[in-house]
């Protein structure tokens, strides 16, 4: 996957935020609220070549149901790419 867009990631009463600058501020209208595992995802999408490796990477660090994780994920991704924030590279995704 690949990172679109210019966001800067904050951390504001406890909260992960991403927040559009630049002309991505201009088409995105909005702020991003992450989980913990949605800021995981976020900082690592661009290292793993395929929605299994995500998954593994995350498992790694948390103790998560491997079938609630995958469909969690699935979701979120699905939402970064509906919205424009990420792009499958290859057809592993």
């Amino acid at each position: 996957m690949k990172r679109f867009g210019e966001f800067v990631k904050r951390e504001i009463s406890g909260e992960i935020l991403l927040i559009p600058t630049g002309k991505t501020a201009e088409a995105f209208n909005g702020i991003i609220t992450l989980s913990e595992v949605g800021d995981f995802i976020w900082e690592h999408i661009e290292e793993v070549d395929s929605f299994d490796a995500l998954l593994n990477l995350i498992l790694e660090e948390y103790d998560i149901d491997k079938e609630t994780l995958a469909k969690d994920t699935s979701a979120f991704m699905n939402q970064l790419i509906r919205v424009g924030m990420i792009r499958p590279e290859t057809e592993r995704w």
